[in-house]
């Protein structure tokens, strides 16, 4: 689970919400910085893919980055929680030497990172900057970007006669049913059980409407689920295909790694995540003995004039310890593994370097014409708008116990309906609004 929902989180924060192996490409010319000397010394890269450092990709990482930088020498340490254990390592000065950015405020940036650089001098070289920046200055570069939609297996669309993905509510849940009377596929795996696949879908907050000020739209007004919005357009679609009865047929018992498995091999169609997870859906398909190539990746079923949208977000951004004793060497290995080592193609993931095409499982995107977007940060004042709005009315937009009940209500578990339950939220919302505002 340690991969799971990173991107819509990271993503998230950066609004104020809380979401290649072609060496010398990219960002590879960008020396200009506030950190000097020599690129030598021994740096410690604290990471959570603690996947990548047990089958020794980031030691074949390291083996190409000494090619370049010889006099460097780069160890890794793994952590599961690495949120929660993250927290409790700053709290002293042994944190590493490369750390991806927990969640701390930005105003703190500098008592724990080394600062890169202004942020004005990046702009032109990376994407996803503000969620690592503070004041003008820069602490940290994404280590990669996820695309926010739905991972599907092709192959099962097209057993069922889907000809044309699907671009709003009505045609999805149309293609939905073609699976449901077609094939033996379970149309959309909801991973109810688990929880946190449900707030994935939060992340096209903003694709709906085409809106880079999403959060703050919604953190202003006083009835987001109400038709016409984001965030009704996505509880609207889950409701509605559960209602259909078109996702498991038990929520109480999904499993999150089955579920890759049987996405992977055909027995699930559809499921709403992150770009992240086609990597995962991919290798579970060659496990399962179907083919990678089964699975695609399509925007969140919704066009505003006749466009598609895709929010795009990074991922954990990458920063230099204000106590490494090799700074320069730190520095010089985030730069060379963002944008020399082949870690967003390999992992099917947007890549932070401006001037990188997208990897070749979110070509489908590119080919249907989908624009990709990104949330802008909130404005002065308001960075946590919608956090305090979400935390005083109860309404766990990052979690999944509203959208439990909502799934809930929609299966006949719960009493009410669609309309009642979103005329809940919308009180308790505006409320909310009331309070923090004073």
């Amino acid at each position: 689970m340690a991969r799971k929902a990173l991107a819509g989180i990271v993503l998230l924060t950066a609004a104020g919400v809380a979401l290649s192996g072609c060496a010398g490409g990219g960002g590879g010319d960008q020396a200009d910085n506030t950190i000097d000397g020599e690129v030598q010394g021994e740096i410690k890269v604290i990471t959570w893919r603690t996947d990548l450092v047990e089958d020794g990709t980031f030691e074949a990482y390291a083996e190409e980055f000494n090619k370049t930088y010889p006099d460097v020498t780069v160890t890794f340490e793994g952590i599961t929680d690495y949120a929660g254990e993250m927290q409790t390592r700053m709290s002293t000065t042994n944190y590493g030497d490369v750390i991806g950015i927990p969640n701390i405020q930005p105003a703190q940036f500098e008592q724990f990172l080394e600062p890169l650089g202004e942020t004005a001098d990046f702009e032109d070289t990376y994407r996803f900057l503000p969620a690592a920046s503070f004041e003008g200055t820069q602490y940290g570069i994404a280590f990669g970007g996820n695309a926010n939609g739905v991972v599907y297996n092709k192959r099962v669309f097209e057993e069922a006669g889907v000809t044309e993905l699907p671009t709003t509510e009505a045609e999805w849940l149309a293609a939905l049913q073609l699976v449901e009377d077609n094939t033996d596929a379970i149309p959309l795996y909801t991973n109810y059980k688990d929880g946190w696949p449900l707030t994935q879908s939060f992340s096209n907050l903003g694709a709906v409407t085409n809106d880079p000020d999403a959060p703050i739209t919604m953190a202003e007004n006083p009835a987001p689920w109400t038709e016409g919005t984001d965030v009704h357009a996505i509880d609207s679609l889950l409701f509605e295909t559960v209602a259909a009865g078109l996702t498991e047929p038990d929520p109480l018992t999904t499993n999150w790694e089955q579920s890759k498995v049987d996405l992977g091999t055909g027995k699930i169609a559809a499921m709403t995540l992150g770009s992240w997870a086609i990597s995962q859906m991919q290798d579970a398909a060659e496990t399962g003995g179907a083919s990678a190539d089964d699975i695609g990746f399509m925007a969140f079923p919704a066009e505003v004039d006749g466009t598609q949208y895709a929010v795009i977000g990074g991922d954990y951004n990458l920063a230099v310890s204000r106590h490494s004793d090799a700074k320069a060497a730190a520095w010089a290995w985030i730069q060379w593994v963002v944008s020399e080592s082949g870690y967003t193609e390999e992992q099917g993931m947007v890549s932070p370097v401006i001037d990188k095409e997208l990897p070749e499982t979110l070509q489908g995107l590119s080919e249907a014409g989908v624009e990709l977007m990104e949330i802008n940060p909130a404005p002065a004042g308001k960075e946590g708008l919608i956090n305090e709005i979400a935390d005083d009315s109860q309404i766990d937009l990052y979690g999944p116990i509203y959208r439990q009940k909502l799934v809930d209500i929609a299966r006949g578990a719960a009493e009410g309906d669609k309309e009642s339950y979103f005329a809940e939220l919308n009180e308790r919302w505006a409320a909310s609004m009331a309070n923090v505002a004073g």
